[in-house]
């Protein structure tokens, strides 16, 4: 634990920070400022290709012509719509990072890490916007005549890296086992052993059960069910936020300065070095942030690159709106309610433990109270699980072929009950280091390609 908490500290120090923060805000720039586009990305994200409207449509066409997209071949097997990649994209973001990661924020970097979270979803768009385009553009078919693509293809159809994007692989099956499984399993586990009672073992076994039963079906049998679930939950989410808010109005200016005050405070929330309140802040915000909206890390444009538009800038909008539902709207709105709470009611936050002040925060939601946090918990817990399996099953089919699909979702299911009953500290430890290594062989395709990229 010593060793992960000093690599990590190294990794996400000040390099890595004005890495991600530099490229979100150059590609802003660049592009821009694509999030001009939001309220149209997400209209766009509502239409299939066949019911695209017609402006729009004759636009898709145009675009994909010109920017030579090779994977546009008339008459070939589509895999899913815009609606139901986005759906999937957020199935494997929306989790245990929009819960229990931004407590362990506020935690360990203070109230001023919401801010640096917060930003890093307004700036991140930009760069999920580039990292779908180019996973669209650089995408290939696989056997069976499907769509396949990503950050491993973008290194190796657009660098003709082979070396790199087998890398980028390997880290892509890591974190399907570490940030998309062992994550999401210990939080349930933790959420319903507080909440009922319930030892972690039987719960480990539901929830491998209830993930094979889905996955097994493949891509099409995974994007149903995202597609069908996550809007949702993710209301039924909002609507609770919402209530508490309502409940905490009287705090919610001080808190919102506070965020502000202590994004930018030279000392740390428990008084800490000079230096020590900003730098962890940063640290703690941009990872939490990059850790729940992805972007920077690449994955969701594996889930892009299974859309059936042939036009890369149209499908690089749709994907871009999981950063701001992700981030922007729903770490925003539970970091309000953790600092409200942390103003409303201090007795419930002195001494409890880094992932405890989200379920400290819902424990005044009238009449669920509780419940409703675990129950919310469990159901997103599911859905990452779901979408983050087919990240790792394309990482599989990259180094492997088909043939090594079965086996890693044996495996994968094998994860969900171990990930279950481990230390919950030593998984987001974990799941630090696994999102920093991802991130650099990504950010390099992204600067390398950077002129294929279209506005």
């Amino acid at each position: 634990m010593a060793l992960l908490e000093q690599i990590n500290n190294l990794l996400w120090g000040l390099p890595l920070i004005l890495l991600l923060m530099g490229t979100h805000i150059y590609f802003t720039c660049k592009l821009r400022f694509p999030q001009r586009n939001l309220f149209r990305a997400i209209r766009l994200s509502l239409f299939s290709a066949e019911e695209m409207p017609p402006n729009e449509a004759s636009l898709s066409s145009k675009n994909a012509a010109a920017a030579g997209n090779h994977s546009a071949v008339p008459g070939t097997a589509r895999n899913l719509s815009p609606f139901s990649a986005l759906s999937t994209t957020l199935a494997a973001t929306l989790g245990t990072g929009n819960i229990i990661g931004v407590s362990t924020a506020v935690a360990l970097g203070g109230p001023g890490a919401i801010f640096w979270c917060w930003i890093t979803g307004i700036l991140g768009m930009a760069t999920a916007y580039g990292e779908c385009y180019l996973s669209v553009l650089h995408r290939q078919r696989n056997k069976d005549g499907l769509y396949v693509g990503g950050p491993m293809y973008v290194l190796k159809n657009g660098l003709h890296n082979k070396k790199l994007g087998s890398l980028y692989a390997l880290c892509t099956l890591a974190a399907a086992f570490g940030v998309g499984c062992t994550t999401q399993a210990n939080s349930v586990t933790r959420a319903t052993s507080l909440s009922f009672g319930i030892s972690p073992h039987p719960v480990g076994v539901a929830l491998a059960v209830v993930t094979a039963a889905v996955i097994i079906g493949g891509i099409r049998s995974i994007g149903n069910l995202c597609e069908r679930t996550v809007p949702a939950i993710t209301f039924l989410y909002l609507t609770g936020c919402a209530v508490l808010l309502l409940l905490y109005r009287h705090q919610l200016v001080t808190a919102v300065v506070w965020i502000v005050k202590d994004a930018f405070s030279f000392t740390s929330l428990a008084g800490g070095v000079a230096g020590a309140g900003l730098q962890s802040a940063m640290r703690y915000g941009i990872a939490r942030g990059l850790f729940t909206n992805e972007a920077g890390i690449g994955t969701s444009a594996i889930a892009a690159a299974a859309s059936h538009t042939d036009d890369p800038k149209i499908q690089a909008y749709v994907s871009m709106t999981a950063v701001f539902w992700d981030t922007v709207v729903m770490c925003l709105l539970t970091g309000l309610v953790v600092v409200c709470n942390m103003l409303y009611d201090p007795a419930s936050t002195t001494g409890a433990a880094e992932t405890d002040l989200t379920a400290a925060a819902f424990s005044h939601l009238p009449y669920v109270g509780d419940a409703f946090l675990t129950i919310s918990l469990c159901a997103f817990a599911v859905t990452t699980l779901i979408g983050w399996s087919y990240f790792g099953e394309k990482a599989a089919e990259y180094l492997g072929g088909n043939r090594s699909v079965p086996l890693y979702k044996l495996c994968y299911i094998v994860m969900i009950y171990l990930g279950a009953i481990i230390p919950m500290h030593l998984v987001w430890e974990c799941t630090d280091l696994i999102n920093g290594i991802m991130a650099l062989p990504n950010l390099l395709a992204l600067w390398a390609l950077r002129r294929e990229i279209k506005s």
